[in-house]
């Protein structure tokens, strides 16, 4: 069941993101992919999470099958906790968990916070944007403008040249490739301009890890040394974290499916039974 949109009653269209509501029994589980990726990362887990809860994929912005606004504000990470209530509340779940990889995961991160009442409980893989402090990065909002910049001026040619492009993660088992591949031909340029601009600066949650209230995992890749100093920072910052390292890069859920499948039932048949 595929929902990309949606009208209000005084027939103005308001921009919904795409999802699709998976088989599988017990909660919802919301899954919420990264940067220039699309739902299609999440299907070597799919069959597997479908066991112990119901999965929904959703598409970010100019991503996928969601459009892609020209409305700056709607990439902010609060408006995309709207999103997901619309979702929510659509598929009729009062409580759910969620699950976001890298920008995703600072979404969904940001969501549990400000959503508590709303969340079972969260699941995260490595996310630079979650626990870097850009503000503390020199020249950072000048990066971001050009990234943006340059995107608007060379449309997918830009989009291509971007190092996170899908086009270069050979390490991903093949049908996660093709089908991430097959998907990037979809990204809007306006899309991927507006996430720099509408969602980068606005992703970290270094001052609410705290606070976190709803019990949460983080897979941590561990390949990924650049994440190394942020994993550790949560551990020692963030309340309620549980941890399970895995021997994967950055695209932990598909470079060590298995492992993240079975880390991610054990935590949702956890919280069900808590």
């Amino acid at each position: 069941m595929s929902r990309p949109g949606s009208t209000e009653a005084n027939l103005t269209p308001i921009p919904r993101l795409s999802y699709t509501v998976h088989p599988g029994q017990g909660p919802y589980l919301l899954l919420v992919h990264g940067f220039l990726s699309s739902s299609a990362q999440w299907i070597l887990n799919l069959a597997a999470l479908s066991k112990v809860c119901q999965p929904v994929t959703v598409d970010l912005w100019g991503h996928g099958q969601s459009p892609a606004p020209t409305d700056l504000d709607l990439y902010r990470p609060t408006s995309y906790a709207d999103q997901f209530e619309f979702i929510r509340s659509t598929v009729g779940a009062k409580r759910w968990f969620v699950c976001g990889y890298s920008i995703g995961a600072s979404l969904t991160l940001n969501y549990a916070h400000t959503h508590a009442n709303r969340v079972i409980g969260h699941i995260f893989t490595n996310s630079t944007s979650a626990f870097t402090d850009s503000t503390k990065i020199e020249g950072w909002k000048d990066n971001i403008q050009r990234g943006a910049d340059k995107i608007r001026a060379g449309g997918a040619a830009a989009i291509a040249k971007i190092p996170v492009h899908p086009k270069r993660a050979y390490t991903l088992p093949e049908p996660v490739y093709e089908a991430l591949l097959a998907d990037a031909a979809l990204l809007s340029p306006t899309g991927v301009a507006n996430t720099y601009l509408g969602t980068m600066p606005y992703t970290n949650i270094l001052d609410v890890a705290g606070s976190n209230s709803r019990p949460a995992l983080m897979c941590w890749g561990e390949k990924e040394r650049r994440f190394a100093p942020l994993a550790q920072w949560a551990i020692e910052h963030m309340a309620n974290l549980e941890v399970v390292k895995l021997q994967a890069g950055h695209g932990v859920n598909m470079e060590a499916s298995a492992g993240f499948n079975d880390a991610v039932t054990e935590f949702i048949r956890a919280q069900q039974t808590s």
